[in-house]
């Protein structure tokens, strides 16, 4: 794994389009000098010696040198040592609905996006813990396998949307029996999947997918979100246009608060109903809480080897050579024509 120890550093590259500036500046300010004396053609051949390509090179040198300078106190590092490191916790697998009913806004601003919002702070009050995430419609998909970086977690989530899945409909089952394959097999912690959705399933039986998970110890807890009253579905965002099914009725969408419990009840975990407040996260919160943790491995870089000193060898030799190239021709290899 590579990574800079000091990364603010740089920032100091923003140096290098400043001296490139003054450096073209600054010829063309000696090109301008020298014009005031006469034809620029003539009064190069009276200056024999100077080397106006020499100029150049060093320039570069210089460049090259600076470049290298701030890589150095950024230090870049390789990591060495790959360490198993075993914390406390359990491993969550959330069960994400991205049908096209999630885009309902009978809870502000959607159904789907006050999921992912339930879900980022969930991500936040996690410790030593494992998560990972499945979207599902028609069909289900992991879009993060079970993990301990919730810097990727809050990622992933973030760019969640109902084109993600591209067979619509509500296959809960399918999204309950992808995540319990999905969990650690040797991991002796507890586990459980948190399933969020509207519970208009019509796909499978979710029941029966349910009942395969609590037989391997996993316990299935579900948010319903959603009003029962139910609301329209927008389309592409607009507040005027709506889903029609196809005899032209506008399509309402209600939440199947019965089926979202009767999956909890079978799961042996809870049910909450997710509106515009935080009380079903808290339900969450203090169901995950309740869950035994024991051990859990989690792979991470321990030791990092330094590379800058490579880098500081390279700029000490530029630097030397830069020292010997002067702006004038070397008289010595003036009559040598190697390429003529």
């Amino acid at each position: 794994m590579f990574r800079f120890e000091h990364p603010h550093a740089l920032l100091l590259l923003l140096i290098l389009p400043v001296l490139l500036a003054l450096f073209i500046l600054s010829m063309s300010l000696k090109k301008r000098a020298l014009k005031r004396f006469g034809h620029l053609p003539t009064i190069l051949q009276l200056m024999p010696e100077v080397s106006t390509k020499k100029q150049y090179y060093k320039f570069w040198m210089i460049f090259l040198c600076v470049l290298l300078f701030v890589l150095i106190l950024a230090r870049p590092q390789f990591g060495s040592k790959l360490e198993i490191v075993k914390k406390q916790g359990i491993e969550v697998m959330v069960c994400l609905d991205v049908s096209n009913s999630m885009l309902s806004n009978d809870i502000a601003p959607t159904r789907l996006d006050k999921s992912k919002q339930i879900l980022s702070k969930l991500v936040d009050n996690l410790h030593d813990d494992k998560i990972g995430l499945i979207v599902f419609a028609g069909d289900a998909y992991i879009q993060l396998p079970i993990t301990s970086d919730y810097v990727s977690a809050k990622m992933f989530l973030s760019s969640i949307n109902p084109t993600m899945v591209p067979v619509q409909g509500t296959a809960i089952g399918a999204a309950i029996n992808l995540a319990t394959r999905s969990f650690t097999p040797s991991e002796s912690s507890e586990k459980t999947i948190v399933l969020i959705t509207d519970g208009e399933n019509h796909e499978d039986d979710a029941l029966g997918a349910v009942k395969s998970a609590t037989e391997k110890n996993i316990k299935v807890n579900v948010l319903g979100i959603g009003s029962t009253q139910g609301a329209p579905i927008p389309i592409n965002g607009s507040s005027n246009t709506f889903l029609k099914d196809s005899q032209g009725n506008v399509v309402i969408t209600q939440l199947n608060e019965q089926m979202c419990q009767e999956i909890a009840s079978t799961g042996n975990g809870m049910y909450a109903h997710a509106d515009n407040t935080n009380t079903a996260l808290k339900a969450l919160q203090n169901e995950i809480d309740k869950m035994k943790k024991s051990d859990i491995e989690s792979k991470t870089y321990s030791d990092y080897d330094e590379q800058y000193p490579i880098l500081a060898w390279i700029l000490l030799f530029i630097l030397v050579l830069e020292f010997f190239v002067l702006d004038r021709k070397n008289r010595l290899f003036r009559k040598i024509k190697l390429f003529s």
